[in-house]
């Protein structure tokens, strides 16, 4: 499955679109990871827990993204897009959205 951010995919057609796809996780926060953002954001820096717990949910959310397009018998997405909202205290949305299509080599 190849996944892009545009429109098109260089070196190959096109022939079919399958609609739009979508995947997402919904994660809290960790008591053990607050307190250690707590205190690395007085001294600054990269909060690396809450970093990892992005990566995780961004990976989560394309999986479901690419199963769904899998279903639709597509072999790629186009126009891959990621989105966050917070849906309650400490639990935030990690949204993945893109066109599934079924993409040839170009002759």
């Amino acid at each position: 499955m190849q996944l892009v951010n545009t429109e098109t995919i260089p070196g190959w057609n096109i022939t079919e679109v399958k609609g739009l796809v979508s995947g997402n996780t919904i994660r809290a926060k960790h008591l053990g990871r607050d307190i250690g953002a707590a205190f690395k954001n007085m001294a600054g820096g990269e909060l690396k827990a809450y970093t990892e717990l992005l990566a995780e949910s961004r990976a989560e959310a394309t999986s479901r993204m690419v199963a769904e397009a899998q279903a639709l018998g597509a072999s790629a997405i186009v126009n891959v897009r990621f989105t966050t909202s917070t849906v309650a205290g400490g639990a935030a949305e990690m949204y993945a959205y893109g066109t599934a299509v079924v993409a040839v080599p170009a002759p």
